[in-house]
């Protein structure tokens, strides 16, 4: 649940924000009566959200079990690389997406027609649709469509009520600050999904190793106990991991924290200013 939660969160984070500066700049232009087209086009990214998750868990139940395994563990990746991608995006360019925004609706204005909802729905479609992909694969890794489900819709009920405090400039948050820790949280996350897929290809006998036990401390930390089952729902965490698994993980943990950290870690340099040169005064 805590995973889902967190994606939900970091997912809906990245709307609500877009949104709320869409709607924002659009207040402060006076142009409110766009405003009915750009929760148009919000209201069919959602809806294209929630078809495309249907349709993920319609092709896996559709399939044979062993196709179906290897449906998982492909999607598992490409979530992986998605949300790789959607981390170090963010980083590199959270501080240049206000103003891409506003130049958005700035043509969009001056086409007219429905040209603002399509700006919305394109801006808000794709934390949607990313945020279907993760929820399914969480839940395949995982298990518990239930709780998966209802640790996804409170982090988007929570990046709801933060993104709209914000716009009404009730609460002031460090947003970059929350994104850095988000993001290296998902990282982990990224990983536990990473080792599922692993998991999954080995099944198939498509990666070898799958007996090659690293560790085993199910004596001690019972995959049915609450702490096993806390860690198996945050970061995919299982008692029992073979050493390609664990290889994995380290393999992509290290060095996609390492390049992220330094990315969002970075200060800005100081623009160097030059002085003017010193015009000589005439005797």
């Amino acid at each position: 649940m805590l995973a889902n939660y967190l994606i939900g969160l970091r997912e809906g984070l990245e709307a609500a924000l877009i949104v709320a500066i869409l709607v924002a700049y659009l207040v402060k232009l006076d142009r409110r009566e766009a405003l009915p087209r750009l929760w148009a086009g919000v209201g069919v990214a959602a809806a294209v959200s929630v078809i495309a998750a249907m349709l993920l868990q319609f092709a896996s139940e559709s399939m044979s079990e062993r196709a179906a395994e290897a449906f998982a563990g492909i999607m598992s990746l490409l979530a992986v690389a998605l949300i790789t991608w959607m981390i170090f995006w963010m980083a590199k360019h959270a501080r240049q997406l206000k103003a891409h925004l506003h130049g958005e609706v700035d043509r969009s204005l001056e086409t007219g027609t429905w040209a603002l909802a399509i700006v919305a729905f394109l801006a808000v479609v794709r934390e949607g649709l990313e945020t279907a992909l993760f929820l399914w694969t969480g839940i395949t890794a995982v298990g518990g469509a239930g709780t998966a489900v209802s640790g996804a819709l409170l982090g988007l009920v929570t990046a709801v009520i933060i993104g709209f405090v914000v716009y009404r400039g009730m609460v002031r948050l460090n947003m970059s600050r929350l994104f850095t820790w988000t993001g290296a949280a998902l990282v982990i996350v990224a990983a536990g999904i990473l080792t599922y897929a692993v998991h999954e290809f080995q099944e198939l006998g498509w990666l070898p190793g799958e007996d090659a036990t690293a560790f085993d401390v199910s004596a001690t930390l019972a995959p049915d106990s609450f702490a096993g089952t806390v860690l198996r729902g945050a970061v995919n965490f299982r008692p029992v991991m073979n050493w390609v698994e664990v290889f994995f993980w380290l393999a992509y943990v290290v060095p996609t924290m390492f390049l992220y950290l330094r990315i969002v870690l970075r200060r800005p340099k100081p623009v160097a200013t030059t002085k003017p040169a010193k015009t000589p005064v005439a005797s």
